[in-house]
């Protein structure tokens, strides 16, 4: 199943995280009559993006998934995930994303696979008000967040419907009370930005708008992608550094030289004395 979504800015407004939009701006310990003149402007442009008719736009497909190894694997598309070479904190444990899917052999499971992001003319306001300019990107940027925060929503209770019958507030969203993870590209479990090749073959992030540069990096940048688990025990985890050693079995897996590899995952590799 794939479909693409579009939303109407005030669809997506209630949605938006405003926590993560004051600590863009370093808001955190200034007086609450910045935050307030702050939040008074970004609200003023969500409603000139709404009356200028701009939208949200959101692509997700749900594919039968098994893991094998450190792999998913999606109705033969196969999508290598990186292992912690330190056990976790909390679990003790070196985590995989690839552990909060059945393994091969015990049964059929699933994954979701989405990107969203916004009308490119949202992050051109203000081109030359560095302030407007400013402003205009990480608003844009709460709503690329917001409408993969809906569209999940939509994906867990009706359009895979693991979670029918949930029933959360939108501070019970925020804070991630629902089943299963939406882990993004860029996050410390998934690190490395050339997996936005592998979403784009899947899904086609070009109909929602997306383009991608040599690095994988989204354009617009008000853009976000990665997957869904539903596991009830999957839960986030940093990464953190990984030896050369598995650098080399994922270039391996991923079908790309070690050294551009390592390129992408330069901030997660251990560095040799």
């Amino acid at each position: 199943m794939r479909r693409i979504f579009k939303y109407a800015i005030h669809q997506v407004e209630p949605y938006v995280n405003w926590l993560y939009f004051y600590h863009a701006w370093q808001m955190g310990g200034k007086p609450e009559e910045l935050r307030k003149n702050l939040r008074e402007d970004a609200e003023d442009l969500l409603r000139l993006f709404d009356s200028s008719s701009y939208h949200t736009y959101a692509v997700v497909g749900l594919y039968d998934a098994q893991a094998e190894g450190d792999d998913l694997v999606l109705e033969g598309f196969r999508m290598p995930m990186l292992r912690q070479q330190q056990p976790d904190p909390e679990t003790g444990s070196c985590l995989c994303l690839a552990d909060f899917v059945s393994p091969a052999g015990a049964g059929v499971d699933k994954v979701g696979v989405f990107a969203a992001t916004v009308d490119p003319m949202m992050e051109r306001v203000g081109e030359d008000d560095p302030y407007k300019r400013l402003l205009a990107q990480t608003v844009a940027d709460r709503l690329a967040e917001a409408t993969a925060e809906m569209l999940h929503e939509e994906v867990r209770k009706n359009l895979w419907g693991y979670a029918p019958e949930e029933k959360l507030s939108i501070q019970q969203i925020h804070a991630e009370q629902f089943q299963g993870i939406r882990p993004a590209v860029g996050y410390p479990s998934l690190p490395d930005t050339s997996m936005n090749f592998l979403i784009d073959r899947l899904i086609g992030m070009g109909e929602i708008g997306i383009n991608l540069t040599e690095n994988g990096a989204m354009r617009p940048h008000a853009s976000v992608s990665g997957l869904m688990i539903s596991h009830p025990k999957a839960r986030y985890f940093n990464l953190g550094k990984i030896g050369k050693d598995q650098l080399a079995d994922y270039a391996n897996r991923r079908g790309i030289p070690m050294e551009m590899m390592g390129k992408f995952l330069a901030s997660n590799i251990v560095k040799e004395n």
